[in-house]
């Protein structure tokens, strides 16, 4: 019983840092798009732009590593329940989530300070909803062939090194979860991972969409959705994707399915 509490506790911290990186992320990006918006005028200064690459940079970055933590967390608390006070204990959670904010944005401050050593010439228009590497890169005059190179080292350890980390402690908690003879068991063990395990799948897959796909054959509003899917509708679906295995959240969502239930019949019967 003890146990179980601790476990809740962690959990729930990690996922407090969570919703803060989500809340984070959407803010670097949402007001500046309402404010051109609402304005009619598609500007950004360069300091503003710099700033809005840091930060973007640098909570997408930390919120990997975060993911990562997390799904270590699943594997001691599955793989290895009676020693998960002393894989996971307050300490090493305190130091873990610190850690992916400095993670974030020591990452983040070394893609800034190349990107401000570049010099643009002509329109300087970004053809992008906010700024970013590689739209910043693309208008940029003088070579970014350092940016590039420092792009594709730094992505090994901010986002393939997380994802894999990730991968291998499912691969692990699936293994652990099918040898538990109770059904009841498994189903509590896949329903523990199953929030983290969405909120993964959409992260990553919405990440390389975002910065691996194709330079060519994508139109512009084509490139606004992907972007938009990534920095403002991913950490939206997050709160959301935990929030469905909260009781009272689930009994409020059977409520309004009945009474659009209801509803449908009495108009049918009419």
């Amino acid at each position: 019983m003890a146990l179980e509490s601790q476990q809740c506790r962690y959990l729930m911290m990690r996922k407090g840092h969570l919703s803060c990186l989500d809340i984070c992320l959407s803010s670097v990006t949402v007001p500046k798009i309402l404010v051109n918006f609402l304005c009619q005028r598609q500007t950004i200064t360069y300091n503003q732009c710099l700033a809005q690459m840091f930060f973007l940079i640098s909570f997408t970055g930390a919120e990997a590593a975060l993911l990562a933590i997390m799904a270590y967390d699943r594997y001691a608390a599955i793989c290895k329940p009676l020693h998960y006070s002393g894989l996971m204990n307050t300490k090493l959670c305190s130091v873990l989530a610190f850690a992916t904010w400095v993670w974030g944005s020591l990452n983040a401050a070394l893609h800034t300070a190349l990107s401000s050593r570049l010099y643009f010439c002509g329109a300087n228009q970004i053809h992008h909803i906010y700024c970013d590497l590689p739209p910043l890169m693309k208008i940029a005059c003088n070579d970014v062939h350092i940016n590039q190179l420092v792009i594709y080292i730094t992505s090994l350890f901010v986002a393939v090194a997380p994802f894999l980390f990730t991968i291998l402690s499912y691969i692990f908690i699936l293994s652990s979860i099918l040898k538990i003879r109770s059904t009841t068991g498994k189903r509590k063990a896949f329903s523990t991972c199953a929030s983290h395990l969405t909120v993964v799948i959409i992260y990553f897959g919405n990440g390389l969409l975002n910065y691996n796909r194709p330079s060519a054959g994508y139109s512009l509003e084509t490139d606004t959705l992907v972007s938009t899917m990534f920095c403002i509708i991913t950490p939206m679906l997050n709160p959301l994707i935990y929030s469905l295995r909260n009781k009272e959240v689930k009994g409020a969502f059977r409520k309004v399915l009945e009474n659009q239930g209801k509803l449908k019949h009495r108009h049918t019967i009419n």
